[in-house]
């Protein structure tokens, strides 16, 4: 089974993503392990990295091409980042979007970086509208278009191990056999 999880930026995607990979034994998959094995074979530091991709959008082709490659060719695995579901498209068994209102999604993200929360609430909505627009240029996808995915979770409701319990209880749930038709994934450009 290949299961996505995305959302924006403090919504415990990537706390999730490894949970839920080690409760069901399967490997996981992140967009920011990726991002950074793209970054060492260019032979940059991170931060150089993330800075070269503000100006070449071939760095967002490149990891979402990669990507869209595992979830074509992987099974019995977790793939998370902003994009996972819609790079996976019908590749993908189960797609999950986290969310969490933008003060708690900021306060977290202030929290795990050790900044202020208007600085953290400021940065994430400026970086939330920017890709937006570039997933919108790129791919022709709307980052607001839910329809794509077969479980939302406001992750501001539940513990760390709640959200886990209740999607792991999704998870265990899904019976192919019952499955009456996931939503397609239609109109999306991948032209990396």
């Amino acid at each position: 089974m290949l299961i996505t999880v995305s959302g924006p930026a403090g919504v415990g995607k990537s706390t999730l993503a490894e949970g839920l990979a080690d409760a069901l034994g399967y490997d996981h998959v992140s967009g920011g392990d990726i991002f950074r094995e793209l970054a060492d074979e260019r032979g940059v530091s991170v931060v150089e990295f993330n800075r070269l991709a503000e100006e070449d959008e071939q760095i967002d082709l490149d990891l979402d091409r990669r990507l869209r490659q595992i979830a074509e060719e992987r099974e019995d695995l977790v793939v998370e980042s902003r994009l996972a579901g819609w790079m996976a498209g019908d590749h993908a068994d189960l797609k999950l979007w986290l969310d969490a209102p933008l003060s708690v999604r900021a306060a977290r993200i202030a929290d795990r970086e050790d900044k202020s929360v208007a600085e953290a609430k400021e940065e994430t909505q400026a970086r939330a509208a920017s890709e937006a627009l570039r997933y919108e240029e790129y791919y022709g996808i709307d980052i607001e278009d839910l329809a794509i995915y077969d479980l939302t979770v406001n992750t501001a409701r539940w513990s760390i191990d709640g959200v886990l319990d209740l999607v792991r209880g999704a998870v265990e749930a899904y019976d192919p056999e019952s499955d009456e038709g996931k939503a397609p994934v239609e109109g999306v450009e991948y032209e990396f």
